[in-house]
C-alpha cells in the first residue's frame, strides 16, 4: 500500500495532495455537522467537544479516504488538465 501511495504522489504530485485534503475537510465538516445537529452544546467547551469528536471520526475513516484518494486522483488530474489548459509546448519553428 505504501508503494502505491508513493507512486501516486510521484506521478500526480500536488493533485493527489489536493484530492486528499479535499476529502479530509469534507469528511471533517460533515462529521462535525452531523454531530452538531444531533447534539446542541451549551458552552464553548461543548463546541470544542463537537470538533474533537468530528476529528476522531475523521481519523477513523482515514483508510477509506486514502483508498478514495488513490481511486479519484487520476480522474481529478485529467479534469485539472482539461480545465487548466495544460497543453504540450508548441513545436519549435525551423
Amino acid at each position: 500500500m505504501r508503494k502505491t501511495i508513493q507512486n501516486v504522489l510521484a506521478e500526480y504530485g500536488s493533485v493527489a495532495v489536493v484530492v486528499y485534503f479535499t476529502l479530509f475537510f469534507i469528511v471533517l465538516f460533515g462529521a462535525w455537522l452531523a454531530i452538531h445537529l444531533g447534539w446542541r452544546p451549551q458552552s464553548v467547551a461543548g463546541n470544542v467537544g463537537t470538533f474533537t469528536a468530528a476529528y476522531v471520526a475523521t481519523k477513523v475513516t482515514q483508510p477509506l479516504r486514502i483508498a478514495f484518494t488513490l481511486a479519484l486522483t487520476p480522474l481529478a488530474a485529467r479534469v485539472y488538465e482539461r480545465f487548466a489548459g495544460e497543453r504540450a509546448p508548441p513545436e519549435p519553428r525551423p
